[in-house]
């Protein structure tokens, strides 16, 4: 919760935290259905992440100007990283959504949620700090159910296994992204930053499209504006929402919620059936998501 926030009798604190779980929950099953409209689309895989944002970011600027932000304002002196950044987010889009047609759905949501996991190393290596008992279980975990997740699409096909590596290299992308944005958000709230980068990852978006020779232009627009308005907007605004209110354990866990509504999605809609391996390969995966939220890294010396 927001330090001084005023508080009533009529909404408590626990209040807000109910709540926040409730955006939590939503924010998670929304974000899930990402891959499925990724899928779905009659473009090419950027071309949906290009839409995405094109359709999303107009409302995310208008709701800045409701709260009173002025985004444009605000970036002066900051476009130099804000345009990293968007190059940056560029990359990590486009490679997730390639993955997303080239493995499963389940796959995808698991590895796309890799940045939780990569994010510690830059702590870790750059911050010069060491990883607590927690996190380093964490990601022990994670590289046991990694390996077992690729050995299994290595089985299935090489498409599978160049599926799980280009969602393993959008969470190398999204890591660099959030290392960057965590300096704009130093001075720049949720709102008006999340604007900024989506109106800066717009360009090397099309830029990486035309360079792949994909059809850019819609005749199906259903699920392109379902990916901006459910997974863009209602997803991600419900995350904003719920940060500020759980804690790194609640939200988690409740980021268990993407892997289990992708693969009940991939296997009711496109018959993606998990074997033992892949079962036992993402449990461990997910609990590593959950563990390395627990700890703060310990500083050396």
């Amino acid at each position: 919760m927001q330090r001084n926030a005023p508080t009533t009798k009529t909404t408590p604190a626990r209040s807000h935290v109910a709540t926040a779980l409730v955006a939590a929950l939503i924010a998670n099953a929304a974000l899930a259905t990402g891959p499925l409209f990724v899928r779905m689309a009659d473009v090419g895989p950027v071309s949906a992440a290009f839409w995405r944002l094109i359709i999303a970011t107009p409302i995310l600027f208008a709701a800045a100007t409701a709260m009173g932000e002025k985004p444009l304002a605000l970036a002066r002196g900051r476009w130099w990283i804000l345009s990293i950044a968007g190059v940056v987010f560029a990359l990590d889009l486009a490679s997730w959504h390639i993955g997303i047609v080239r493995t499963t759905l389940a796959n995808s949501t698991l590895f796309g949620n890799s940045a939780s996991l990569i994010f510690p190393i830059y702590g870790f290596v750059i911050a010069r700090a060491w990883p607590s008992k927690m996190q380093g279980a964490a990601l022990l975990l994670a590289a046991i159910g990694g390996a077992l997740l690729l050995g299994r699409s290595a089985e299935l096909s090489s498409r599978h296994l160049a599926g799980d590596l280009f969602c393993l290299a959008a969470g190398v992308f999204y890591a660099v992204y959030f290392a960057l944005m965590a300096r704009v958000r130093v001075s720049l709230g949720p709102v008006p930053a999340l604007a900024l980068s989506s109106l800066a990852t717009i360009p090397p978006l099309l830029v990486i499209a035309l360079a792949m020779g994909e059809q850019i232009v819609p005749h199906l627009w259903w699920p392109l504006l379902a990916l901006a308005i459910v997974s863009q907007l209602i997803g991600q605004g419900c995350m904003i929402y719920a940060l500020g209110h759980l804690s790194p354990l609640v939200i988690g866990i409740a980021l268990l919620v993407q892997p289990a509504v992708g693969a009940a999605l991939g296997w009711i809609i496109f018959d993606e059936k998990l074997g033992t391996a892949d079962l036992f390969g993402a449990v461990l995966v997910a609990a590593a998501l959950v563990l390395v939220r627990q700890g703060a890294v310990r500083p050396k010396g």
